[in-house]
């Protein structure tokens, strides 16, 4: 896919990072290794049947209940909390009361092309600015910073802002420069619009329904293409790149992919689409989300 639309091929990112394992999938479900733990969790792409069925039986704890971001459902049993490790980050991960722990292991591509993106520009005697929205429990925002950026992380949540301070002491990089905020993704880039501030790198992985912290509805579909639109008022006349990712199941990488190349018409580059997905034990790929980038 190219700024003019041209070619409409899909690329597929896949992710084998440190710490993490994909052991099976199928049947909605799948079957994860993080670190020491090994969970199972909902996952309603994993259409097929398991490959290794024996290996299920070992599980520390299950999610069982609904397989959205929040729904309902409640873990079979109670996992103290652990860590895996991220390149230079060091991720606490939790049970808490919905299936997700606290991590997205599929990303590992997009924190490897974007830190060594920073690290270029840092050494060329740059410290790139980055602007993390929806930033969750602040992966992106350590590895990035690690590399040498100047990050703003934004995310509505206050919980999720305080389990990354965790992560960010847990990882001993308490001296980068990380500014995390508690605001609604869209509001806080309309701001930056009027201030006129600029980014040289832009990651936004949205959820498909939330909440801001002055109980702001977001949905993906109405609030992403306004918002994408305002993204490109603040990326840098010489920036690095703009990554989104989306985890809606009903949209299409094609769409995501156009939807980045209208918000980033007359800029030039290159916008690329498709999916992430994780290498399997045996071989298969499970895909997890659709994405976007684009490069001048």
């Amino acid at each position: 896919m190219t700024s003019g639309g041209r070619n409409e091929a899909l690329t597929v990112l896949v992710s084998e990072p440190e710490g993490y394992r994909l052991l099976d999938s199928g049947n909605g479900q799948k079957l994860e290794q993080y670190g020491d733990v090994r969970l199972v969790r909902p996952e309603p792409q994993a259409m097929w049947r398991p490959r290794d069925p024996a290996a299920w039986d070992v599980a520390d704890a299950r999610f069982e209940g609904s397989d959205d971001d929040d729904g309902p459902g409640r873990w079979s049993a109670k996992v103290p909390d652990w860590t895996v490790d991220c390149g230079p980050a060091r991720m606490i991960c939790r049970i808490g009361n919905n299936r997700h722990v606290g991590l997205f292991p599929e990303q590992q591509p997009h924190w490897d092309a974007a830190s060594a993106m920073v690290a270029a520009a840092a050494r060329d005697g740059r410290e790139p600015r980055i602007l993390n929205l929806f930033g969750y429990t602040g992966a992106a925002s350590l590895i990035l910073a690690a590399a040498g950026a100047e990050v703003t992380h934004v995310d509505a949540s206050k919980k999720a802002i305080a389990w990354a301070r965790e992560n960010q002491a847990a990882s001993r990089l308490d001296d980068k420069p990380i500014r995390w905020i508690c605001d609604d993704a869209s509001k806080f880039v309309a701001r930056e619009v009027r201030r006129e501030r600029r980014y040289d790198g832009i990651l936004l992985d949205p959820p498909k329904f939330g909440r801001g912290p002055k109980n702001e509805v977001w949905n993906l579909f109405d609030d992403l293409p306004p918002l994408l639109a305002d993204v490109r008022q603040i990326v840098a006349e010489d920036a690095l790149f703009v990554i989104l990712t989306a985890y809606a199941i009903r949209a299409s990488a094609l769409a995501v992919g156009r939807l980045m190349e209208e918000a980033m018409e007359g800029r030039g580059g290159t916008v690329t689409a498709g999916e992430l997905a994780l290498s399997e034990a045996s071989g298969g790929l499970l895909p997890t989300s659709m994405f976007a980038t684009w490069r001048p």
